[in-house]
């Protein structure tokens, strides 16, 4: 059986009601059809008083074990995402000490090519020779200029200093007792 609900406006007869008189009505009409579906017996219900104050869980072996396995796939994953991180900052580290280094490079770089410049300026001949001048040096006469040769031509190592004997002809100060 559908339970029959009032409308708050009309009742039965098209006389008016108010809101609370429908509600009661609905209520009345609910508690008859409950009362048809459970049939003539009446329900009844007991309280019961439980104690489980000496109960104690027992521990069961599989959920250990889930749990345990959960716990090592967790750590697992957790040293994954520690070395990839760890691994991201490291690249981002390096990469800053890469571009120190080139802008150290370029640094030395244009450092260098101003010692080049300077050295290109200082080594140039006309300068020297004006410089030479200026200190009341002249050009050097034929023979006046001697190089050494600091290697044997024989062997092509380097040479020991030798100390000549002086010619007592060409000496006049060592001729006298």
């Amino acid at each position: 059986m559908a339970t029959a609900s009032v409308a708050v406006e009309t009742y039965g007869h098209g006389r008016h009601m108010c809101a609370e008189a429908a509600m009661g009505h609905n209520r009345r009409l609910e508690a008859a059809e409950v009362r048809v579906r459970r049939g003539p017996t009446p329900e009844v219900f007991f309280e019961k008083r439980l104690d489980n104050s000496r109960l104690v869980k027992s521990d069961d072996p599989q959920r250990k074990r889930d749990i345990r396995n959960f716990a090592v796939a967790a750590m697992i994953f957790f040293a994954l995402c520690m070395t990839y991180t760890l691994q991201h900052f490291r690249s981002i580290e390096f990469g800053y000490r890469v571009e120190a280094q080139k802008q150290q490079l370029e640094q030395l770089n244009e450092q260098y090519r101003q010692l080049s410049l300077t050295e290109a300026q200082l080594t140039q001949p006309e300068r020297m020779d004006r410089m030479a001048r200026q200190m009341g040096l002249d050009t050097p006469q034929p023979g006046q200029f001697v190089t050494t040769n600091l290697t044997d031509e024989t062997s092509g190592s380097p040479m020991l200093a030798l100390v000549a004997e002086p010619n007592t002809a060409s000496n006049p100060e060592q001729d006298i007792p």
